[in-house]
């Protein structure tokens, strides 16, 4: 009697641009989290939109043959001083599609107001504060500092630490988005650009978690 031969399923593979060494940190904390469902690999240098484009500018793998990657996720924050730059960004993320002969591949963008330790925060706290100004930002940092204290930019340790309430994350990103949507968020294509170039308080980064629990 033949044996039967089980064909494990290929991870879903995600290649990860970074604004900073937080969003870095963040992003190797999924990596171990979800090893079982997904290969998550930051990328080895600090960029996003032009260091991506770079990046695959005359990869011939990424270009021709099968999926080198399933999900390209960009991990940045929102800044009123760069709505400016959403059409440059997007002719960037043009161009890398345009280049995939084969194998199409999705982008997600992984946003959140002003700073990461927004996101960080509502691993603990539904909030909405106003996050614009350095002293806005550094009051949301002391905020995740009440929580976990040793908490730096970087440092990996407690990124760990705050990671592991992701539950908690995902269902306070959700409210942010829900809160937005009565007060005229777009949907579709549109909404991604009215958050960029908009002064409200939000995250998606939980979109993309959702994405990996699904797995």
């Amino acid at each position: 009697m033949a044996r039967k031969v089980q064909q494990r399923q290929a991870k879903k593979a995600i290649y990860v641009f970074w604004e900073g060494e937080s969003e870095e940190a963040y992003s190797k904390a999924l990596k171990n989290i979800f090893s079982n469902r997904a290969a998550i690999k930051p990328h080895r240098e600090k960029g996003t939109f032009d260091t991506a484009k770079a990046f695959y500018r005359g990869n011939r793998a990424f270009q021709n043959s099968m999926p080198e990657f399933d999900e390209l996720w960009f991990f940045f924050d929102t800044e009123i001083s760069k709505a400016d730059q959403w059409e440059k960004n997007m002719k960037c993320l043009k161009d890398i599609i345009a280049s995939r002969r084969k194998n199409p591949i999705k982008i997600r963008l992984l946003m959140s107001t002003g700073c990461v330790e927004y996101w960080f925060l509502l691993h603990y706290e539904r909030v909405r504060p106003a996050i614009a100004t350095p002293a806005e930002k550094e009051r949301v940092k002391k905020e995740v500092q009440n929580h976990v204290p040793a908490y730096e930019k970087g440092d990996q340790k407690t990124t760990e630490e705050i990671a592991q309430h992701y539950p908690t994350a995902v269902e306070n990103g959700r409210w942010t988005l829900e809160c937005l949507k009565r007060e005229g968020m777009p949907e579709g294509e549109e909404r991604d650009q009215w958050l960029f170039r908009g002064n409200h308080t939000f995250t998606t980064v939980h979109e993309a978690i959702e994405m990996l629990m699904s797995l």
